[in-house]
């Protein structure tokens, strides 16, 4: 049973400290202190709190007098007449007075009071808000989120002062209660999305976001029916936010994560890219339009390619060149197979790498292992040189995700493929298109939106990178 305060101001202060153990942890720090005739005990976490803030609030307390604070009959008028802070409130309640300190306000404990009263003078350690490593611009800002919730928001704020942004709380997880914030714009926004999305976060019975965002992105959608395509977007990006938000769309910001989660989201937002809009139309459209085909590439080269070498009679002279030159030991749909872990080795081995060296090594590893590999007859030239296409081509979009599902996708025709031929080919794209078009996503809308249901406008512009009209559209 949730316990709450009374105005025995012994039995307040023994109910915080069994509830933060403060014997126990040395961080959690109380202090008492005199004032007006009053007995007074202050609850932080060491490191959470502004210590000048603090400092400020006792010292304005320690000059009052009897005769002033007779005027507060409870905690409420208390802290309107005599608390300096400007973010304050007062709770009844053990559990929020706890979680409050432990997200690192100040609880204040008053004799005489049955309610907390709670200082937001919180602070917390954070990086500079500099460039995401993995969503530059060549033009445009510069800045990206960080790991402190309130600095992502306020990023957001200033660039769209709009007094229709709301940014509503929710706090998610029975243990961690982590903060999270979802971001809309009030008249522009789906009312029944953003009700479907309120509703399922507050539903949400969870005891840890461990994993931030991505444990959040599971607990909004729990049947995942093993489909690799990514139910949410993900930006580090302010201004790719801002955006989304001014477009109508629902942007989820979670404490602790440097990124923002855009929903709803479906196959074609993954098309748009924040370099698309600092240059002209002109070169924003080329640029999308290299992109979707580039995709396309990335998903079909390979299974192309080895349908065609199983199939050499149906070459045409002119593509003679794609043949397989060389001698090799390994069936070709083994090496693609094979140069597609190497490459995910690759990529785990440069994230364990110190900074100083990641570099080096990954491109003197590639070079070693790619030329030996050719000379030894495991791998041919050509698989060598398809591959190297198709990883690096894996990054002209931000999303390490879709990435992923490509790969996937990739993999299994190339099986299909080697097992089936043809037919393996034809099977492997109807399962890729019927993974596509029954994705779930987190509000119940078709992942193929705005082509089903049919929407030219939208679809359009998501195509096409249109000039700015009068709503900023």
């Amino acid at each position: 049973m949730p316990q709450d305060f009374t105005k025995e101001y012994k039995k307040n202060i023994e109910l915080l400290d069994n509830a933060l153990r403060v014997k126990e942890s040395f961080d959690i720090v109380c202090r008492d202190f005199f004032f007006a005739e009053k007995t007074a005990r202050v609850y932080f976490v060491d490191g959470l709190v502004k210590d000048d803030s603090m400092v400020k609030v006792i010292q304005s307390l320690q000059a009052l007098t009897p005769e002033k604070t007779a005027q507060a009959k409870d905690a409420r008028s208390f802290a309107n007449h005599f608390i300096s802070y400007i973010e304050t409130d007062v709770s009844g309640s053990l559990e929020t007075a706890t979680t409050f300190v432990l997200s690192g306000a100040l609880c204040l404990i008053v004799e005489g009071y049955e309610q907390a009263i709670i200082i937001d003078a919180r602070t917390y350690p954070a990086r500079s808000v500099g460039e995401p490593e993995n969503d530059k611009v060549l033009r445009g800002a510069h800045d990206g989120f960080t790991e402190t919730m309130i600095f992502n928001t306020a990023l957001i704020r200033r660039r769209l002062r709009n007094p229709q942004l709301t940014v509503e709380y929710m706090n998610i997880g029975t243990s961690s209660h982590t903060d999270t914030v979802i971001c809309y714009i009030a008249d522009k926004v789906d009312k029944n999305v953003l009700n479907q999305i309120r509703e399922k976060i507050s539903n949400i019975k969870i005891k840890n976001l461990s994993m931030g965002q991505a444990t959040l992105a599971e607990a909004l959608l729990k049947k995942q029916h093993f489909n690799p395509f990514p139910k949410v977007r993900y930006t580090e990006r302010p201004d790719a936010a801002a955006a989304s938000i001014n477009e109508g769309n629902i942007v989820i910001l979670v404490d602790n994560s440097p990124s923002a989660m855009i929903v709803p989201t479906g196959i074609f937002d993954f098309l748009q890219d924040a370099n698309d809009y600092y240059f002209p139309p002109l070169i924003g459209s080329y640029l999308r339009i290299i992109r979707m085909i580039i995709f396309a590439l990335t998903l079909l080269l390979t299974p192309i390619w080895l349908l065609l070498i199983q199939n050499e009679q149906v070459i045409p002279p002119w593509l003679e060149f794609i043949k397989i030159q060389d001698e090799y030991l390994i069936p070709p749909f083994a090496q693609l197979l094979i140069v597609e872990i190497i490459i995910d080795a690759l990529k785990l081995a440069s994230l364990n790498t110190p900074s100083a060296l990641s570099n080096s090594l990954s491109v003197v590893g590639a070079l070693v292992l790619g030329e030996f590999a050719v000379q030894s007859g495991w791998l041919s030239s050509e698989v060598v040189l398809y591959m190297a296409f198709v990883g690096i081509t894996n990054f002209t979009q931000p999303s390490f995700e879709l990435g992923y599902a490509f790969k996937l996708c990739r993999m299994m025709l190339t099986v299909l493929v080697a097992l089936f031929n043809l037919w393996g080919f034809i099977a492997g794209m109807v399962i890729i298109i019927l993974l596509i078009s029954f994705n779930p996503t987190i509000t119940g809308r078709c992942y193929l939106y705005p082509l089903i249901p049919f929407n030219w406008q939208k679809l359009s512009s998501l195509l096409i990178r249109k000039r700015i009209n009068k709503n900023n559209n």
